[in-house]
């Protein structure tokens, strides 16, 4: 398969005679190859071509005919092919990640556009660009784990994350290496290459075809894969180099990417080279020439400890931080791998401090052996994450929570039900001494966002309440560390907060907060009203304006009470008697107040009996819900104990048959 936004191969056939066989390399063939005559060869092999292939058009050069993804056929330039160098001055090669993409402005500016129709090329700076989606060294190392668990599917039962070194210079390297099903040759293409992904499975992690280019060209400059499959008794082995310091150094206009394939017969346990002699000879050459190895068998050495299947990736020429030093520290646990650096202070009490500084929502942002603790909400028995030689243990946040509860949220889209999700909520453990809140987000069992803070407290609400969810039905984004900013993301995120005030309202009592008074209802606000009715202060002040005018202005009436109407004969009699507005008349109007009132107030005890006696209700199924999920935890528990027991008796009774 072509790819017309690919990178170039070097190492195919496309350009080798026809009928060209598969050869045996000699022995002594390695050391002749590293000669600088040899290199000098190596780099510009692409440029003699055949004059059929300018002809080639832009829907013939994404085909099928071919059997190497990554060639893309001569350089745009004049047919220099790839070893075209740019007329910018090449930049020294930068060991700080974040400025090594900091290059002379008008880069390609003066480069012509003859022939440009017929090829798209990868400019060997998109590996930078490329690579800074990852704000934070770990997302990087998670997204090469990923790959290795996607292999659980194919029989991974390990991975390995360690520290190694260059030979050539002793400086340190990460590994990381799997005993997966492996990649042949046609996979190793479709791995050093751009969106292509063969992932189908909806339980694979990985799918975008991205994440192997930017997590390694984020922790290095360079990286080596060897990777050994085997198919129907067929075994390959497949080296790749993708060099940033090889690009860049030889000032190439496009991605080139070294590659070596060979077939080994397990019987006579030689190799026979594939791809063709000459090209096999030249990706040789540049790989003895940029990778750690000096020499043929010690890229041969590798395969040693991969056995049949599996793969092994080593990234080298580790990037610095601001400081100077290698931004991932090696040196300062040796069962762990840190980022280099003092660990974030975090501002609270004294006496609390210690606490929150060493609580896993803040270790494992400069630990990795943390951070792989919670990588995967479920890791499968019989697989092992190995780091630094020492098995990572898996923790569930959930397990740190006290008063859990368990919330169901089914969200929606457009009417339609998009999924439903399963809330773990509760107090972390050292509540309320840590200042910690927030969600862990699983998607497809990956870890996407670690303590999601969704509420900002000023006065405590929410602090200290944490929660665990797995949401499929939203997608990450490319470097795996937040989700996309869709509508269901954004009703999650109210959701959540909505989950977090709702607990901290009604459990903060039982870690020590004071719980604050509820709102009092309407109800409630009438009770200090019965014994001294406000409805009735009113006309008692006007009633008595007009008796201190003597009662010849027009009284006035409180609500449906009228006085002039209930009271006619006894304002007569008190206008002759010179007296205006007797107590008569102010008990009277009082009493009829009051009447309407204690109608009021009835009618709204009785209403809140009514809701009181439904809340009751309300309460008593919940408790009742509870202890059904209980007991189904239970019977859940009790029937993996009789599943483990039962599976154990047939391994046993199968053994005694064998």
């Amino acid at each position: 398969m072509k790819g017309p936004t690919e990178m170039i191969d070097l190492s195919s056939d496309d350009e080798c005679d026809d009928g060209l066989k598969a050869v045996k390399l000699e022995p002594d063939f390695a050391g002749q190859q590293a000669k600088s005559d040899k290199v000098q060869h190596a780099t510009h092999i692409c440029s003699v071509k055949q004059d059929h292939r300018n002809s080639i058009g832009p829907m013939q050069s994404i085909g099928h005919n071919s059997s190497n993804a990554l060639e893309q056929g001569p350089s745009p330039v004049n047919n220099l092919g790839p070893s075209y160098t740019s007329t910018i001055a090449t930049a020294p090669i930068c060991r700080q990640f974040w400025k090594a993409g900091n290059y002379d402005d008008g880069l390609g500016s003066k480069i012509p556009s003859q022939n440009a129709n017929h090829y798209l090329h990868v400019h060997p700076l998109f590996l930078h660009s490329n690579a800074t989606s990852h704000k934070w060294a770990f997302g990087a190392v998670a997204e090469l784990l990923d790959n290795a668990f996607d292999e659980i599917q194919n029989g991974a039962t390990f991975v390995i994350v360690d520290k190694t070194s260059n030979p050539k210079d002793g400086s340190p390297a990460l590994l990381i290496q799997d005993d997966g099903g492996g990649m042949d040759p046609e996979a190793m293409h479709c791995c050093m290459s751009f969106g292509f992904s063969d992932k189908k499975s909806k339980f694979a992690i990985g799918q975008y075809g991205n994440g192997f280019k930017t997590s390694s060209m984020r922790l290095g400059a360079d990286v080596i894969v060897f990777s050994c499959h085997q198919n129907k008794g067929v075994l390959t082995q497949s080296i790749g180099l993708l060099s940033f310091t090889f690009l860049t150094q030889t000032r190439l206009d496009r991605i080139v990417v070294p590659m070596v394939s060979y077939e080994f017969n397990m019987s006579t346990k030689k190799r026979d080279m594939l791809k063709g002699r000459e090209h096999f000879m030249t990706n040789l050459a540049l790989l003895l020439m940029w990778s750690p190895y000096s020499s043929e068998p010690e890229l041969l050495k590798q395969f040693e400890d991969i056995g049949p299947h599996g793969t092994k990736v080593i990234i080298y020429n580790l990037w610095f931080n601001d400081d100077g030093n290698l931004e991932l520290d090696f040196d300062k646990d040796l069962e762990d791998i840190c980022i280099a650096g003092d660990i974030k202070k975090v501002d609270t009490v004294p006496a609390w401090k210690k606490v929150n500084e060493q609580h896993i929502a803040n270790r494992y942002k400069y630990s990795l052996r943390v951070y792989l603790s919670i990588l995967y909400l479920r890791v499968p028995k019989g697989f092992k994450v190995m780091l630094r030689g020492q098995v990572v243990k898996p923790h569930n946040i959930a397990d740190d929570l006290k008063f859990p509860e368990y919330i169901l949220y089914e969200p929606s889209s457009g009417g339609r039900k998009e999924g439903t999700i399963v809330t773990t909520i509760g107090f972390l453990k050292e509540a309320p001494q840590v200042s910690i809140h927030g969600f862990n987000v699983y998607h497809k069992n990956r870890l996407i966002l670690p303590f999601w803070q969704v509420v900002n407290y000023s006065d405590s609400r929410g602090r200290g309440v944490v929660g665990v969810l797995q949401a499929d039905f939203i997608e990450p984004v490319h470097n795996k560390q937040d989700f996309e900013r869709t509508s269901l993301f954004q009703k999650l995120e109210i959701r959540l907060k909505e989950m977090t005030w709702e607990y901290w309202d009604y459990h903060c009592g039982l870690i020590g907060y004071q719980v604050k008074k509820k709102k009092k209802s309407p109800v409630l606000q009438l009770e200090p009203y019965l014994s001294h009715p406000p409805g009735i202060e009113k006309p008692i002040t006007a009633l008595q304006s007009e008796s201190q005018l003597g009662c010849h202005t027009k009284r006035k009436t409180n609500g449906s009470i009228d006085v002039q109407d209930r009271k006619k004969h006894a304002r007569k009699e008190n206008e002759k008697a010179g007296i205006a507005c007797s107590i008569d008349n102010i008990q009277t109007v009082s009493a009829a107040a009051n009447q309407v009132v204690d109608q009021d107030t009835i009618n709204l005890m009785e209403e809140n009996k009514k809701l009181h006696a439904k809340c009751l209700h309300f309460e008593k199924e919940e408790q009742k819900l509870n202890l059904k999920v209980t007991q189904l935890r239970s019977k859940i528990q009790e029937t993996n104990r009789e599943y483990e027991r039962l599976l154990a008796e047939l391994q046993s009774v199968g053994m005694k048959e064998e």
